[in-house]
């Protein structure tokens, strides 16, 4: 029996590293992940909730054009608290990001980093979807 694909909303308003974290996921797996992207908080919010097709996991920046650090991990938190948020960090907001898991979110990839942390995360995220809830997953970054 074929698995289902893992649904991934990415949350980058950045269409390089959109482009990066795509290939990095899809790097030697190119059937097991759907990538929606959205470039805004504003698309991002729409693509949760009860309306449309459920997301396993999100990949969030925290800086996009529409808001910014820890708001941008709490609102998508609120819209859906059930979702694995793996949070995205440039060199500057590390800290935030540390302060995004404490409030919620699974973890967080330093974007420098993105293609060796995501081989890992393509795991916690493949987890997540077998039934553990987000906050069981064990894999944690480098960083920590």
């Amino acid at each position: 029996m074929a698995r289902e694909r893992t649904r991934v909303l990415l949350v980058e308003d950045n269409p390089g590293d959109a482009r990066l974290v795509r290939e990095a996921l899809n790097d030697g797996a190119p059937d097991e992940f759907t990538v929606q992207v959205a470039n805004s908080l504003q698309r991002a919010l729409e693509s949760l909730g009860p309306a449309v097709e459920p997301v396993d996991v999100v990949l969030l920046d925290l800086s996009l054009p529409d808001s910014q650090g820890l708001e941008t991990f709490r609102a998508i938190h609120a819209r859906d608290p059930a979702v694995a948020i793996l949070v995205l960090s440039g060199l500057n907001d590390e800290s935030v990001a540390l302060k995004a898991v404490n409030e919620g979110a699974q973890d967080f990839l330093r974007k420098s980093r993105a293609d060796s942390e995501l081989l890992p995360a393509r795991s916690a995220t493949r987890s997540s979807v077998m039934g553990c809830s987000s906050k069981s997953v064990s894999w944690r970054s480098p960083m920590n």
